[in-house]
């Protein structure tokens, strides 16, 4: 009997992407420690610290119950949505309605996926910051969006050139993605640029999406888009429980705007997921609940601790950066006399045995940088300076 011979080929999308790069990167250091060379990782922003333990202990208690396991409702319960809103009026000062103006998220990069499938249609343009999040350009070439990058650049602080902007062809351009405090520059936010890119949304008919999860790491100032007026008539802001609360793996995440975009994100999401589970978003309503002093330790002693062994590692390598910078990470400048940012990072990797993360993958204009992380305790830190002081 002859065989059938078949051909299945994947979808044409795909060869718009590649793998994300900490998932194919991840396995070469994964090999490189079942081999026994121990790499310190300093390249994914994965907080390492535990969420407060009354957030825990509300999880638990929750779970216990039951009648916590059934379907939950995809617009999140209203203790949440309820907790969301609080948690933006008491640290912002913006008024949301939560009944009408958040949406939970199961972590932003959910949310980046509904908006550009309630906003964009194939073909149509979307603004992406060079540097910038691969995620709003990868999942905008999945959905057939056109990828219009506008640039981010040192001598202008990293904030948006709006002479540039303004140049620019926008036909056609449906989003705008920026993000402050930026990731990866360190880049903070600035009132003076939130007015900026509200006032340019409105002109030019675009809706400005600001992804904003590090605005409680080092950071002693909490600026949000919506506390510019009328903004809320034109952006969409994303907040992340996952760096300000230390529970990446949760996926808890919220978009606040108002309530005709909800609605129009809602329906795209209604149609993908069935709501999160119920003991989980009790728990994040209890963790929207921590104290000042709790955030104080959790997002600004610690990390400050931190990021002066993180500035000691730049120095070593000889790299430059801005002592101003905010969040998560540690942005810095190579020298010149290498010719490519992985001649450092790959020998860093090989010969110091620590894992960092070349500024190219967040775009050309970071093809000269390093990101190092601040996700590793102060002890790892220090191992990891150790090590590359003896190579360097």
């Amino acid at each position: 009997m002859q065989e059938n011979s078949y051909n299945i080929q994947p979808a044409q999308r795909l060869q718009s992407v590649s793998e994300y790069y900490f998932s194919r990167k991840g396995k070469e250091v994964a090999r490189l420690n079942a081999e026994g060379k121990d790499i310190i990782s300093l390249a994914i922003g994965s907080p390492d610290m535990p969420p407060s333990p009354e957030t825990i202990e509300t999880l638990c208690t929750e779970a216990r119950k039951p009648n916590a396991h059934g379907y939950q409702p995809t617009t999140g319960i209203p203790e949440l949505r309820q907790a969301m809103a609080g948690f933006y009026k008491r640290w912002f000062n913006v008024d949301l309605d939560p009944k009408t103006e958040i949406q939970p998220l199961i972590g932003s990069k959910e949310g980046i996926l509904h908006t550009t499938l309630a906003f964009v249609n194939p073909g149509e343009k979307v603004l992406v910051p060079n540097p910038g999040y691969p995620t709003y350009t990868s999942l905008s070439k999945l959905l057939g969006c056109t990828i219009v990058n506008y640039n981010l650049r040192p001598d202008n602080g990293w904030q948006p050139d709006f002479d540039e902007l303004e140049a620019m062809n926008l036909d056609g351009v449906r989003l705008m993605w920026c993000n402050y405090p930026n990731m990866p520059t360190g880049a903070p936010a600035c009132r003076q640029t939130y007015e900026r890119l509200v006032d340019f949304a409105r002109r030019h008919n675009i809706v400005v999406v600001n992804d904003n999860p590090y605005s409680f790491i080092l950071g002693k100032e909490h600026l949000s888009i919506l506390q510019v007026t009328g903004a809320k008539d034109c952006c969409i802001e994303f907040n992340s429980m996952s760096k300000s609360h230390n529970m990446p793996g949760w996926r808890v995440g919220m978009l606040a705007t108002n309530a005709t975009f909800v609605s129009w994100i809602l329906k795209v999401k209604s149609n993908i997921d069935s709501g999160t589970f119920r003991a989980m978003q009790l728990a994040a309503a209890q963790a929207y609940q921590n104290s000042d002093e709790w955030h104080t330790e959790a997002n600004v002693n610690v990390y400050a601790r931190r990021r002066k062994l993180a500035g000691e590692i730049m120095d070593a390598l000889h790299c430059h950066y801005d002592p101003s910078q905010v969040g998560m990470f540690l942005w810095g400048r190579i020298p010149d006399t290498y010719a490519d940012v992985e001649d450092l990072t790959e020998k860093v990797l090989h010969e110091a045995r620590v894992f960092i993360t070349p500024g190219f993958i967040f775009g050309s204009n970071g093809k000269r940088y390093i990101r190092i992380s601040l996700c590793a305790k102060e002890e790892k830190l220090a191992e990891a300076l150790t090590r590359i002081k003896q190579v360097f």
